[in-house]
């Protein structure tokens, strides 16, 4: 396999768009999803359309052990990722003294810890042989705290700040860390985390997962480190900066809560 990127969550939204992008420039994929017949269909087409190798693994990200087994198997396969792109996520939508602990569990564990992980993992190759390059993706999320959505906020405000910090340690051996932080996005997201009702997204008209991905690629690309989509995201991303936290905390409140 050539230029090859790893992506997960690549069977729908963003990442799915991504692969696509990716495929389109000629480069080779590994695409980790939980759904094989997204993932089988998703090959398919892009094998079909770019020529492009195409290499899919059924894997539950939330599981603590799958990064290390998605690792493994490529090594045994003699299979180099130049572009890790850690996609995968989910959120969650209510009182935290309401919602469901297994399912903020896995959220931490994917949102977190697998992304964390797989970078662990695959950055060392990539420091040494002095080219390489990562994606996480956060979220406009990240710079500020979000009732009724308490856990989803936090965890994407340690993928801003830890890709931030490594991409800062890795500046001089060739390698980048991008963090793109999009903002509510057509991309079935809002579905599974139960929060179609909320003022922040109903009657929004968002932009679609393609447009994300593609400005999120080319940001990776270029070797950016904090990539905020839309104007108004990133404009809102800087100003938080500047009031109260209460102030900001009441804010995201009124966005989030139901029509």
């Amino acid at each position: 396999m050539k230029n090859t990127a790893l992506i997960t969550g690549a069977s729908s939204g963003i990442g799915m768009e991504l692969a696509r992008i990716h495929a389109a420039q000629g480069g080779d994929l590994v695409l980790v999803a939980r759904s094989a017949d997204k993932l089988n269909r998703l090959r398919t087409e892009l094998e079909n359309k770019f020529q492009v190798e195409v290499m899919i693994i059924i894997s539950d990200l939330s599981h603590v052990a799958a990064p290390r087994q998605i690792f493994d198997q490529l090594q045994a396969q003699e299979i180099q990722v130049e572009y890790l792109i850690n996609n995968a996520g989910f959120g969650d939508y209510g009182f935290f003294h309401e919602t469901d602990w297994e399912k903020e569990e896995q959220m931490i564990d994917l949102n977190m810890k697998s992304l964390t992980h797989l970078t662990k993992l695959f950055l060392p190759e990539m420091v040494k042989r002095r080219s390489g390059k990562i994606m996480n993706v956060a979220s406009t999320a990240a710079f500020q705290p979000g009732p009724l959505m308490a856990i989803y906020y936090a965890t994407k405000h340690y993928v801003l700040a830890f890709s931030e910090a490594i991409a800062n340690e890795v500046r001089d051996y060739g390698v980048t860390v991008t963090a793109l932080c999009p903002g509510p996005t057509e991309s079935g997201f809002q579905q599974t985390a139960a929060m179609e009702e909320s003022k922040l997204v109903k009657g929004v008209k968002m932009p679609t997962s393609e447009e994300v991905a593609r400005y999120g690629y080319q940001a990776m690309i270029k070797g950016k480190t904090v990539a905020v989509h839309g104007f108004l995201n990133s404009m809102m991303a800087r100003s938080v900066g500047f009031l109260p936290r209460k102030m900001v905390s009441g804010m995201v409140r009124s966005l989030q809560d139901k029509k």
